[in-house]
């Protein structure tokens, strides 16, 4: 990934922040001025006598308002036309030049028009931010109400059953371990800028620019144990997976920077494998039988390897940029790796010589991916705008394609499939989108 971090709020805010609609919004340089005076009551974005942004609920959008609040009857655009400029002008952040423009040509067709995930709430309340412009997992639901995610340097719960947010860790001062641990290199942190974060099974690890590792178990005060992985200068941690090892143990995996790949136990809080790479290791993702590990970054060739010795299994060949985003499918047997080059690859392991399907995005890279538990639907997010979920037993060929204004923080299905939760980062409209999975119940089910 990237060396650089600091300015990256400003790439964002420079480049693709939608101003507050009460002065002018500024997309890549083209001045969007507002018409007519303030915003009807009913209508407005903001509560200002409690300075709270007011939410958008399902019915609301039933009738016609806009999912985010965005009062574009009060704007001298339409919709339609601002999605236009931001397709004509967003900048996809690319490593090897052109790699957007090359991928399209083997890229599967669609139908978008099937909704899979249904609409239910926009939490303008709850802030989620982002402080690496490549790094997008930063949203994990743990249950169809509850969600885990980063708002400035706050690890924050919310509950969408009652719409209710809490501090679960601070990490803007300092944090240390309630015990010590022996052969940890270092515990406790300052003002630690997280750039990664996982939640699971009660376990939740923050991964920061300089290689730390915060992990504190939800169900336990304080914070239980906090590493530093590496003194290189170049350390952050790109991605964390919490996973149960074949005992039972809890392990986290950790990529990093440094081309190094670190599995954590959480039993015994040790160092348990460190496996090294030719370049910086963006993503991994473990086989849902525990044998395999699938592992991209600063290549386009991504590859499988061995979980217990890190020793290659597999190249896989196809993308044309670095990758930032990987996900196994339940069923164990597909998996799909997601790219700068604006695409997301489907492999099946059966035969690897190359990928079975290629699904484009629209805006840029592929910068997260996630399948239900079920492994029936696959989501993926571009780096704003847009998340596509589609049908996994389709072949892919049926997609819901979900379209809004925003920086994309990360993305998560419940671990029911009941929801799936999308965290936008903008400076005026920055929320949590909450949708709900479509059932259609015929009458011998409603007897039931």
């Amino acid at each position: 990934m990237s060396h650089r971090h600091v300015g990256d709020a400003e790439y964002f805010a420079d480049e693709y922040e939608m101003d507050d609609v009460e002065e002018d919004i500024d997309i890549d340089g083209e001045s969007i001025n507002r018409e007519g005076g303030d915003v009807d009551s009913d209508v407005d974005e903001y509560d200002y006598s409690s300075s709270k942004a007011v939410d958008t609920t399902a019915a609301q959008a039933r009738k016609g308002q806009d999912i985010q609040g965005i009062p574009w009857d009060s704007l001298s655009i339409t919709r339609e036309r601002y999605r236009q400029t931001r397709l004509e002008q967003y900048k996809n952040y690319e490593n090897i030049p052109q790699s957007g423009d090359r991928s399209g040509k083997d890229c599967n067709s669609t139908d978008k028009g099937y909704s899979f995930y249904e609409f239910r709430r926009n939490s303008r309340s709850v802030k989620s931010t982002i402080l690496h412009f490549q790094l997008r997992n930063l949203v994990w639901a743990t249950s169809k109400h509850d969600v885990y995610l980063m708002s400035q340097f706050s690890v924050t719960h919310w509950s969408s059953l009652t719409c209710t947010r809490s501090e679960v860790l601070n990490v803007s001062g300092h944090v240390a371990p309630s015990e010590k641990h022996p052969g940890s290199l270092l515990e406790g942190f300052t003002h630690t800028q997280v750039s990664t974060l996982a939640v699971k099974d009660n376990l939740l690890v923050a991964g920061g620019f300089q290689g730390e590792l915060i992990c504190k178990h939800l169900d336990r005060p304080g914070v239980s144990f906090c590493s530093r992985t590496t003194y290189d200068d170049n350390a952050i941690t790109n991605a964390i997976e919490i996973y149960a090892s074949p005992s039972g143990a809890v392990h986290f995996t950790a990529s990093n920077n440094d081309c190094g790949i670190r599995n954590f136990d959480m039993e015994k809080f040790q160092l348990s494998k460190h496996f090294r790479f030719p370049w910086p290791v963006n993503h991994t993702s473990l086989s849902p039988d525990g044998k395999l590990l699938l592992i991209v970054g600063d290549n386009p060739e991504s590859m499988l390897v061995d979980s217990q010795n890190g020793k290659t299994i597999a190249p896989l060949s196809g993308h044309l940029d670095f990758s930032f985003a990987s996900s196994w499918n339940p069923d164990g047997v597909t998996f799909a790796t997601g790219n700068q080059d604006k695409t997301c690859r489907i492999w099946d392991m059966r035969n690897l010589s190359k990928s079975v399907a290629v699904l484009k995005g629209n805006l840029g890279a592929i910068r997260s991916i996630r399948h239900s538990s079920d492994g029936k639907y696959m989501a993926i997010a571009e780096p704003a705008d847009f998340v596509h979920v589609y049908d996994v037993k389709s072949g892919y060929e049926k997609e819901q394609e979900i379209d809004f204004f925003g920086e994309i923080s990360g993305i998560s299905f419940s671990p029911d499939t009941e929801s799936l939760f999308i965290g936008v980062w903008d400076r005026t409209y920055g929320s949590l989108l909450e949708y709900g999975r479509s059932h259609n119940y015929s009458y011998v089910d409603l007897m039931i």
